[in-house]
Order: C-alpha cells, then sequence, then structure tokens
C-alpha cells in the first residue's frame, strides 16, 4: 500500500512539474507605477489570464526591465515579450509613428485617437517600419489633448511663454518653441526632478500624467485649451514571440485587445477626467483659458509648418511620407 502512495506522489508531482513546463509567460516591460496609462496592458493580462485558465502569463513590470527610452530596443532583442514605449521619446527609431503627434491636428476625443491610431497602426509603410525591430504593434494607449502645468508666474497670454522652459516633446515642443517658449524633451520618469531643480518651469502632459508623476504637487497654474497635440505611446509585442505562441495563446492575446482598450476608455473618462477639476480646486492651481483667437493664430503660425517640414525631413529618409501624412489627416477629416 506505502508503495502504491509513493507511486501515485511522485505521479502527481511529475503531472505538476509537467503542467508548469508547459506554461508561458511573457514579460512586460512599462514605467512609473500602474495608472490610467497603463490600464489596457494591466486588463489584457488579467483576460489572457482567465482565457487561458493560468497557462499564458503577462508578468509586468515597471521599470524592472529597462529604461522607458530603450523599451523599443528591448523588444528587437528578445529582452522581453512585450513593452509599451512612446513614439516622441525616440523618433528616428520609429518616424511613421510621428506623424500622429504633429501639433493641431484636430483629433478631439480618446474613442478618436483611438480608432486613428488602430488604422495608423495597420499602414504597411508603419508595419514595415516597426518591423526592423522585430515589433509587432499590439494596441494604442489613447491620451487626451496634452496641456501644460508650471509654477511661478501665471501666463495671462501667448506671449509670456518667452523664454519658458517646458517639458514638451514631438509637435507638442514645436508649439512651444513658436511662442517663445524653451522645449526641453525628456521622459515622464525625469519630470518631477528636473521641475525640483529648476531645470523646468512647466511641463506639457495629459491629465494622468500630471498626478501620476507629481506635476500637480507643484504647480500653480495649469491651461485649459491650449490643445497643441499629444504623443503616441504603443504597446508592441516581439514578433518572434508572437509568432511561437500556441494557437490558443496568441487568440487569447490578439482576441483581448478591444476589451482592454474598452476598459481603458471608459476609465480614462469615467474615473481620471472626473478626478482633474476637483484636484485642481483642492491644491489651488489656477487654470489659464486663452482667447479663441490667440489659439487660432497659434495653430496657423504651428501646424501647416510642421506637417511640410515633417514630410520633407522623413521623405528624405525613405518613408512615404505624403502618403502617411494624407492617410491620418483623412481620417480626421
Amino acid at each position: 500500500m506505502k508503495k502504491i502512495l509513493g507511486k501515485l506522489c511522485l505521479t502527481a508531482v511529475a503531472l505538476s512539474f509537467a503542467g508548469e513546463a508547459m506554461a508561458t509567460e511573457w514579460n512586460v516591460s512599462l514605467w512609473g507605477k500602474r495608472r490610467a496609462f497603463t490600464e489596457h496592458v494591466e486588463k489584457i493580462a488579467e483576460l489572457v489570464d482567465k482565457k487561458t485558465n493560468g497557462e499564458f502569463k503577462l508578468n509586468i513590470s515597471y521599470g524592472g526591465l529597462s529604461k522607458n527610452k530603450e523599451n523599443l530596443d528591448g523588444i528587437s532583442i528578445g529582452a522581453f515579450e512585450m513593452a509599451q514605449f512612446c513614439a516622441g521619446y525616440h523618433r528616428d527609431k520609429n518616424p511613421s509613428l510621428t506623424v500622429a503627434e504633429l501639433p493641431f491636428l484636430g483629433v478631439s476625443t480618446l474613442d478618436q485617437e483611438r480608432r486613428l491610431s488602430e488604422e495608423l497602426y495597420k499602414h504597411p509603410a508603419v508595419v514595415k517600419d516597426l518591423a526592423r525591430w522585430n515589433a509587432t504593434l499590439l494596441m494604442p494607449s489613447p491620451m487626451p489633448q496634452y496641456n501644460i502645468a508650471g509654477l511661478g508666474d501665471t501666463p495671462k497670454s501667448l506671449d509670456d511663454f518667452k523664454g519658458l522652459a517646458v517639458r514638451a516633446t514631438g509637435g507638442i515642443g514645436q508649439a512651444m518653441k513658436a511662442v517663445g517658449a524653451v522645449p526641453t524633451s525628456m521622459s515622464a520618469s525625469e519630470v518631477r526632478q528636473a521641475l525640483d531643480g529648476g531645470v523646468i518651469k512647466a511641463v506639457a502632459f495629459a491629465q494622468h500624467a500630471h498626478m501620476a508623476f507629481g506635476v500637480v504637487e507643484k504647480a500653480t497654474w495649469w491651461t485649459t485649451n491650449l490643445n497643441p497635440g499629444t504623443i503616441n505611446c504603443p504597446v508592441v509585442v516581439n514578433t518572434d514571440a508572437l509568432n511561437g505562441l500556441k494557437p490558443a495563446y496568441r487568440d487569447a492575446l490578439l482576441g483581448s485587445v478591444d476589451e482592454a482598450l474598452d476598459y481603458y476608455v471608459d476609465n480614462y473618462n469615467n474615473k481620471t477626467m472626473k478626478r482633474w477639476d476637483p484636484l485642481l480646486k483642492e491644491r489651488g492651481i489656477e487654470k489659464v483659458t486663452f482667447s479663441d483667437q490667440a489659439i487660432a493664430d497659434l495653430k496657423k503660425a504651428v501646424a501647416t509648418p510642421a506637417a511640410d517640414q515633417w514630410v520633407k525631413d522623413n521623405a528624405a529618409k525613405g518613408l512615404p511620407a505624403q502618403e502617411l501624412y494624407d492617410f491620418f489627416t483623412g481620417m480626421i477629416k
């Protein structure tokens, strides 16, 4: 009897190890901390785990696998299987995506931003661009139009931005430069230290990032309607890893994208945005609203020149830039 029980125990242990060996785990490289910007990644991990009965897991790391500006490099060498990054952090690595970061494109809602990005990610030139990094675009991280929070004297007109050192990337940086500000490109994780050290006096962010990276703890004013644009931050997967997944795991991953994005947009609209105005009031942060004419003049001065320069620069790199620009702006129209 003891021998039989012993054999059964050994068999159970063997089966347990076999089950563990069959499980698949992916490492996911994010940064900062869990926030509205990462909720779709958290959600897709939850959905994949549930759909595969725990056999396929996404292990999410906030900064433990890579620096945010190096996530695309990590994907390219297979250091991890999934990552989030922002195109504006390294424009030369992913020029096709930066068409979505041009200033004053006229995107007005998170759902519109989501749909535009999803279509952009399917464009052959974009697919080819990301393939250089062995990366497959999985889903966007739609964000609202950026606005600026700063400390010190409150700007009463756009002229008051002259000489202001502001964290602003991509097309938003071009808009800031047009009003005489001094745009500085840095990752979100570097912003609070730069504010504390006096390196910058203002920050262009979406609302969730102003909260998540401590800007509201320092700011004394915030622009309500500058709305110069946003940045494009996709979630990508290593192509070899994706192709190597069991069909059931692949289906669980790809089949969860829409639900994860629905959750993300709903969370941002109905939780994050509802916290914003009460937080400004609580901290005594002054709202700055510019006239319609001032915004129209800024848009006129910035939008067309920035688009023309983007097309020229990227066509010189071999990208079908005009085609991409027409494709993206055509969807907005």
